[in-house]
This record gives C-alpha cells, sequence and structure tokens, in this order.
C-alpha cells in the first residue's frame, strides 16, 4: 500500500472516532476551563506530548495552564481544573495525580478510551475517545499500531476545545500569535 492510502486510511479512523465523542461533555470541559483559577494537564507517553500541546495553545489563548511534573507547576486547589489523557485510564503515576487531584476538590476531567477506568470513575467529567487501546492490535478499529488512534484524536480534540474556547471569547489567532514564543 501507498503512504498516501494510509494516511486515507488513518484520517477515516480519525474522522469515525472523533465523531463519536459526546458534544456536551465536551462543551462541559469549555465551561470548566472558563471558570477554573488554573488549568492543570497530564498525561504519560505519547498522550502526555498531546497534553503538552493543549497546554501550549491554552497559554497562547490567554489562560494560566500547567503540565504537571515540570519544575514551574505550581500547587493545584481546588478552584483548578485538572484534566488527565490515559488510553486505559489505569496508568498507576496518573492514577495517584487524579485521586490527589480529586481529594483537593478541584475538578477532574478524564480523556479516556475506558470511562469506567479508575481514573473514569474519579473524574468529574468524562470524555470517551473509542478508540483502540495500546494493548489492543487486534480490535479492529484501527490499522495503525498500539495506541496511535487514540493520541492523535486526543490531539484533534484538545484543538477542537481550543477552537470552541476561541469561539466563546472571541479570540482570532492574531490575538494569539502575540503570546507565541519570541525568544526562539
Amino acid at each position: 500500500m501507498l503512504t498516501t492510502e494510509y494516511t486515507g486510511k488513518v484520517l477515516a479512523e480519525l474522522k469515525r472516532t472523533v465523531d463519536l465523542i459526546d458534544n456536551a461533555e465536551a462543551e462541559r470541559i469549555v465551561e470548566g476551563i472558563l471558570q477554573a483559577k488554573k488549568v492543570f494537564v497530564a498525561g504519560g507517553g505519547r498522550s502526555g506530548f498531546m497534553a503538552k500541546s493543549f497546554v501550549m495553545r491554552m497559554m497562547h489563548v490567554g489562560l494560566d495552564p500547567y503540565v504537571v511534573g515540570e519544575t514551574v507547576t505550581p500547587n493545584l486547589e481546588s478552584e483548578d481544573i485538572f484534566i488527565v489523557g490515559s488510553g486505559s485510564g489505569e496508568t498507576q503515576s496518573l492514577v495517584t495525580m487524579t485521586e490527589k487531584a480529586r481529594s483537593i476538590g478541584a475538578t477532574v476531567v478524564a480523556v479516556t478510551i475506558n470511562p469506567e477506568s479508575t481514573i473514569g470513575k474519579l473524574a468529574n467529567i468524562r470524555i470517551e475517545i473509542p478508540a483502540q487501546a495500546k494493548s489492543d492490535g487486534t480490535s479492529g478499529k484501527s490499522i495503525q499500531p498500539m495506541g496511535s488512534l487514540f493520541e492523535q484524536s486526543l490531539l484533534l480534540f484538545f484543538d477542537s476545545i481550543i477552537l470552541r474556547f476561541m469561539e466563546r471569547k472571541g479570540l482570532s489567532s492574531d490575538t494569539m500569535y502575540g503570546r507565541h514564543a519570541n525568544l526562539e
């Protein structure tokens, strides 16, 4: 198969997957971000890279976002929102963080393949991305290896949250560019 044919199949998988995301729950995330004092985002592995790109865009729209685990990340408080991306919803380090965020009283958001997972059950808001788990290469949900479909869908979902936030706040790309890094 040609590379462009694979790309077409991947795009079709992404469309099928993101079309199944619950818009009402997604809107609750936007509302939670609008109401939060600070935004904390966590994820492991490739999901963590998607989380970092989401934090970067939130900074561009003027929010006060943080990647959990970075040395400049402040303490989480009850007025904050904690968003965790975890395909399995069972990654132990993320479970521990989610339990802590919940005990503090922050709004907890789980973006996961498995909303009935430990992290999903701890969350106030659950977004299910019905993708293939990285350990389930025989599900037929994806031609891609491991958790690629979830990770790509996570990035698209996070970018869509940013677009909805921009719409709600009347922001444009030009406004955001003024906050882009200038020490590159």
